[in-house]
């Protein structure tokens, strides 16, 4: 039976009970109703209408199912029926949510990847990978890393009693940008609906803040309307039932509320208008819907001031994919096991990449740009240019997420980002005081919080919180970006800026500072003539080519013997296939081997990606006269794989 049908089955039963003389009154009033912007039933529809079917049917043809069933209500008020009019508001109201599920299921079930076909919209259902999720309490939560006691939970179980019994009425979903609080507040939208969890709840009213952040003035209820399909809402209905709604905040750093505000100001009734910052914060303080629940998501940045004004709330915190949920994820991706099985051998093959897929949008980028080689009938190991590439790309992804247009803001804070990054590599540093952060103009609302981690210090309130980058791969390709960047004029003579001495990177590499690897294979992929376009292109990053001719000079003269300056040069570190594999440009790898005559690698277990980037150099190397892999061994395929998948010959 369709909405409208039901809505009127239930006025026609009612007024099937009404006595001859009520039904009369009731034809009575009903005369003597105006719509607003509508028009009354005209009065021989009223006079042929000498039955309670006949009428339901007329009011069901001149009125929209709501404004019949709300004409109705009121008039069985006026009529002192009470009882009559309560039975119809409850018919309403299930009518009502019926209608709301099949909002969020519209609005929910299904979504667009930035990188999917003109009007394709995915399913949650079908690509969602569960997350580790730790709940936590809020001293420890995005506090410095130690061991804390701490409880794994899915969606499917953030508003289950604790281990104590205690069933949490709040909770804040914390994680860095593109660890999947949005893609989670889908879920659990798409797991109420289908009733599984979430089954104490009635309604779920997801709002998005980024939605709301420029509302000057609302009540609760005008939140809620901002959430429904329909105008004509059961409000009173709804609301009067605390206990069985739930309002998700999605993206809670984008309102960049104080979250102060003085107690006699707050409201308590869900129909008073205010100021949007005293609503929400009503709501935050219980002192409106006092027994209705929240789930907040945010980014570490809004915790301090949310854990000024919530009482007795729960802390989640997102980590990211688990091994085994990296892998599930590729295959969620790919629909497809043997194209999945082969972007999954490739990622795990290069323990940089393979970590960088802990976080979800990471495993996304990769996913994303091995499909494409894939669709291209490639062999993946074209795609060597990987640890770059991906996060080059990652990095055009959160230029989407940022509020601002103006490109010369963003190559500002560009190479503030990359200078404390490249600070911070050269000095063992991977946590930064609010002191540095503000003092190298790095405190942007907008973009900070995009690329750093903000931890709460344990060292007082006068020492300010602590920053580090989303992810310790993530600083050292900032790092050696600061290396490639073109020069901006506002930064050339900061004191606190690292000297850009392409050639110092390298040297202190090549005699004492293996730490750097992953900063100069970055700085290879940087220079690649691919990175370089594309990243002018997507970013507006301008990244200079001049250091080309130095890195070439250093990786010719790196294996030249001391002793021996006239014996046959051989290659005997593997790193510099690496640095090669990750430039990926045939013209720049024959260069730099054209000088050596020979490999010769010792001891080493070379792994799938090792095999790539030593293949990839030797179909480059003209002059290769000998190899010698002296106590080498190499990883062993999966007797499954397609040996042409894998490493080319």
């Amino acid at each position: 039976m369709a909405g409208g049908e039901r809505a009127l089955a239930g006025l026609l039963g009612v007024l099937q009970g009404l006595a001859p003389k009520d039904f009369q009154e009731f034809k009575v009033k009903l005369s003597e109703v105006h719509v607003e912007g509508g028009w009354n039933i005209p009065k021989d529809s009223l006079a042929n209408a000498a039955h309670p079917c006949a009428l339901a049917s007329c009011m069901g043809k001149n009125y929209s199912e709501d404004t019949a069933m709300d004409i109705a209500i009121g008039l069985f008020k006026e009529m002192n029926q009470r009882d009559l009019a309560e039975k119809l508001l409850d018919e309403k109201v299930n009518e009502y949510k019926r209608k709301y599920r099949e909002h969020v299921v519209q609005e929910f079930l299904r979504y667009k990847e930035a990188n999917s076909c003109l009007g394709e919209n995915l399913s949650v259902s079908s690509r969602y990978a569960d997350l580790t999720i730790a709940r936590r309490p809020w001293s420890k939560c995005g506090g410095e890393h130690e061991a804390v006691a701490t409880t794994t939970i899915t969606t499917q179980t953030l508003f289950k009693p604790d281990k104590d019994g205690q069933t949490p009425q709040v909770v804040v979903l914390v994680g860095a940008p593109g660890m999947g609080k949005t893609m989670t507040v889908r879920k659990v939208m798409v797991e109420w609906v289908e009733g599984t969890p979430y089954a104490q709840f009635d309604y779920v009213f997801c709002i998005d803040c980024k939605d709301i952040a420029y509302t000057k003035e609302a009540s609760v209820a005008d939140l809620v309307a901002k959430c429904c399909p329909h105008r004509q809402m059961p409000a009173g209905k709804i609301l009067d039932d605390q206990k069985k709604i739930l309002f998700i905040f999605d993206g809670f750093e984008a309102l960049g509320f104080s979250l102060v505000q003085p107690e006699d100001e707050l409201s308590s009734d869900p129909r008073e208008v205010k100021p949007l910052e005293t609503t929400l914060m009503s709501l935050l303080k219980k002192t409106v819907l006092p027994e209705s629940s929240l789930l907040i998501t945010t980014r570490p940045t809004s915790l301090q001031s949310l854990g000024r004004c919530l009482e007795g709330e729960y802390y989640a915190e997102i980590l990211g994919f688990s091994a085994v949920m990296r892998e599930e994820y590729f295959h969620r991706y790919f629909e497809n096991d043997n194209k999945a099985d082969m972007a999954f051998r490739f990622a795990r093959g290069n323990k940089i990449l393979y970590s960088l897929c802990a976080i979800p949008v990471m495993s996304w980028t990769v996913c994303t740009i091995l499909e494409q080689e894939l669709c291209k009938k490639k062999n993946l190991v074209e795609c060597s240019k990987a640890t770059t590439w991906m996060s080059v790309f990652y990095l055009s992804w959160l230029m989407k997420c940022r509020d601002r247009d103006n490109p010369q803001d963003l190559q500002q804070f560009l190479h503030k980002l990359c200078s404390l990054a490249a600070d911070g590599i050269w000095k063992h540093k991977v946590l930064f005081e609010e002191k540095e952060i503000k003092d190298r103009g790095l405190d942007q609302l907008d973009l900070l919080p995009l690329f750093l981690n903000e931890k709460i210090s344990k060292q007082g309130v006068d020492r300010g919180n602590v920053y580090s980058f989303t992810h310790l791969h993530l600083q050292e390709f900032f790092a050696a970006m600061f290396y490639v960047l073109e020069d901006d004029e506002e930064m050339v003579g900061d004191s606190g800026t690292p000297v850009k001495d392409v050639n110092m990177l390298l040297e202190s590499y090549s005699k004492s500072r293996k730490d750097l690897n992953l900063t100069v294979r970055f700085l290879f992929g940087l220079v690649s003539q691919k990175s370089i376009e594309y990243a002018d292109k997507t970013i507006g990053c301008r990244i200079s080519p001049q250091a080309r001719e130095d890195m070439l000079r250093w990786l010719q003269g790196r294996h030249r013997g001391i002793s021996h300056p006239s014996q046959a040069l051989k290659v005997t570190e593997l790193d510099t296939f690496h640095f090669l594999f990750e430039m990926n440009e045939k013209s720049f790898a024959q260069s730099a081997l054209g000088h050596f005559t020979g490999v010769d690698l010792q001891d080493i277990k070379l792994t799938l990606y090792d095999q790539m980037a030593l293949s990839f150099c030797i179909r480059q190397w003209a002059g290769l006269g000998c190899v010698a892999l002296r106590g080498c061994s190499f990883d062993q395929q999966d007797p499954r794989e397609d040996p042409a998948t894998s490493v080319p010959r």
